[in-house]
This record gives C-alpha cells, structure tokens and sequence, in this order.
C-alpha cells in the first residue's frame, strides 16, 4: 500500500516536471513575441513652416495615429499666459497624447464633447478611418473634406480607442521652444520619443505670416508675453523670438548632449522637402521606423507635384510645393528681406540659408546659390 502510494506520487512528479519543461519554452517565446512598444514621433516646428504638410507625410502613413497641434487646446483656454509658462501644461497633454490618454482634455474642453470638437480632427487619416470612422478604410488615402463632411459624428471616446489600435503615434506642435522641456519626455521610460525638428527660411515664413496675420493674432501675443510691441517692429519681433528658438533647439540637439538625444534628433529643412520630396520623406520615415509605401510614394509626388498656387493658407492640397516655397523671393519687398534677415541672422547662418545683399540679388539668385551651404 505504501509502495503503491509513493509510486503513485513519483508518478505525478514525473508529470509535472513533463509539463513544466515542455510549456517553459512556449511561455518565453510568448514573451518575446509581445507586441514592440509604440514609436512617438514629435513634429517640432513654428506657424507657416510647412509643418501642415510634414505632418500630412505622417498621418496619411496606415501604421500611423496623428493629431496636429493638440496644444492649441491648451493655449485657448490660458491664453492669458507666455509661451513660457504654458510649456509644462502643453508638455503633460503632449505626453498623455502620445500615452493615447485623452482624458487629459478634459482640463480644455466641454464634459460634452465630440470627436469633432478636437482641433484639426480631420487632418488625421487615423481618426476617419476604423475603429474612429467605419467610411473609409485603414489604408486610404483619405482628404480633410472627405473626412470632416462623413465622419464627424463620432463620441470623442473613438479618439483614445484608435490610437491603441497603432503601432507609431505622431504630433506635429508648433507651441514648444526649449528642447529642454522635452527632456523629462526623452528620458520616460514608457516612451519610445524621435524629435523632427522642421525649419524654414525665415523670410518665407515671415511673407506667410504677414497674410494670416490675424489668424495668428492670438498666438503671436502669448510667444511674446509681456514682451509683446504693437506697431511696425511687432511681427519682426515675433520673428525674432521664433528665430532664437529653432537655434537653441538645434544646437541642443544636434549637439546629443546629453547622450539620450543620440539617434533621436533630426533636423529637416522645409526647402529640402519640396526640392526632393521623395528623397526626404524616405529620410523621415527612416528615422521614424515606418516602411515608405508605394501608394504613399505616388502621394508624395503628386501632391508636391500639382498646379496649385496654396492660396488657402491652411490648405494641403496638390500644388506645385517647390514654387509656392519661394513665392515670397517676388512678394517681399527687399526692405522687409533686410529686417527678417537682421533679426534672424544667427538662424539664417546656423541652418544654412545665404543672406540676399540688395533687390538685385533678390530678382537674379538662383535657387541653389541661395541655399548653398546644404
């Protein structure tokens, strides 16, 4: 009986250890097999930079969910601060985006709110296609006025529900200027961040302000604080203000220093995009981890492409994006050139754009002699 009783727990020893070395593996390799940890990709720029569009090469990627601008939200509602002091505010929503925890504008907008109550909604294929959308499908190359005409109606719920459906989540943000705040985000263990730091001439985008200066107004007032002047010199000095940031961010991180900014920083210029828009949104997608598509190839090219003028200053339409980029070479008076350049002369320098001496260097340069340092 005893016999009987040890054989029988030998028995079942033998068993259990059968299972353990034989399910062991399976659990490990299931471990190993768990889904990666999402990409974040921020899309650091200022107003009228072609930062629309960049981020446009992002969301109309199918493994990509995008907002545009989400901190517009915050500087709404405290719009009576600096851009200084709106950074941590704008820093934590950032996060929680990237995070896809959208409780975070519940601080900024209504207990009712919609899907379509987030700002620029529509510019993101993510949410006017499944699960935020049932019209359209995943892999759709999918226009602002498509989406916002048939899928509006959503709950704002659908909004956290698709961005955890997403491998990659991008934000393009006009609204940081210290690389320094982003670095509790850099070194956040729960983020995977890449930094795309887009510039663009100072004088191109200085001739684009000056025709959406009132859609601007609001925000021109919170990058200057109290610093803010009325007047001729006001847009200059805005300018300035924008100027001196794209160099700090820029040194700071071209410098990777510190190391957590090493392979995490790239700096595209927006001249560079339309010249070789292929070439540079292949770059970009590399940086970003993404697989450049030959449906999303066709896009680049047609949309860059087209025979548009851009005269809808928010509009991304198909257009002939290397012309519209130097339109302001025969709008800008030189006298207004020589005040852009003066206030921005440091950035002009650093990033690579040749200062234009007189109005007949203005009416003569060649395209490539005026970017001759790229």
């Amino acid at each position: 009986m005893v016999k009987s009783r040890r054989l029988h727990m030998l028995l079942i020893l033998v068993v259990l250890s059968f299972l353990l070395i034989y399910f062991l593996p399976c659990s490990n390799n299931a471990h190993m097999e768990e889904k990666p940890s999402p990409v974040h990709i921020l899309i650091l720029s200022s107003w009228r930079s072609g930062s629309s569009f960049t981020g446009q090469i992002f969301s109309q990627h199918p493994s990509v969910f995008y907002l545009m601008e989400p901190a517009w939200h915050v500087w709404v509602k405290m719009y009576q601060n600096s851009a200084k002091v709106l950074h941590m505010a704008v820093r934590d929503l950032v996060r929680s985006v990237f995070l896809c925890d959208m409780s975070v504008f519940d601080a900024y907008m209504s207990s009712q709110k919609k899907k379509s109550d987030l700002f620029q909604w529509e510019t993101s294929r993510a949410l006017c296609s499944p699960p935020a959308c049932d019209s359209f499908s995943r892999t759709d190359i999918i226009t602002a006025g498509n989406c916002k005409t048939i899928c509006g109606k959503y709950p704002f719920s659908k909004v956290e529900e698709a961005c955890k459906t997403y491998s990659h989540v991008a934000i393009k943000e006009v609204r940081f200027f210290d690389l320094k705040v982003l670095y509790p985000l850099l070194t956040d263990p729960s983020l995977n961040l890449k930094i795309i730091h887009l510039v663009r001439d100072p004088r191109a985008v200085f001739r684009s302000r000056e025709n959406t200066m009132a859609d601007l107004k609001r925000d021109s007032n919170i990058v200057m604080g109290s610093q803010r002047t009325k007047g001729e010199m006001g847009p200059y000095n805005t300018m300035q203000v924008i100027c001196k940031s794209h160099v700090e961010i820029y040194k700071a991180g071209s410098q990777a220093i510190p190391s957590f900014l090493k392979d995490r920083y790239l700096l595209v210029r927006y001249e560079d995009i339309v010249r070789d828009p292929l070439a540079r949104a292949a770059q970009m997608y590399r940086f970003a981890e993404l697989h450049f598509t030959p449906e999303l190839q066709k896009w680049v090219h047609n949309i860059t492409h087209g025979k548009g003028h851009g005269a809808q200053a928010f509009d991304i339409g198909s257009r002939d994006a290397l012309r519209v980029s130097q339109a302001w070479r025969k709008t800008l008076p030189f006298q207004k050139i020589e005040k852009v350049q003066k206030v921005c002369k440091d950035a002009m320098d650093l990033l690579g754009y040749r200062l234009i001496q007189s109005e007949e260097e203005q009416k003569n340069m060649s395209l490539d002699l005026l970017f001759a340092q790229n």
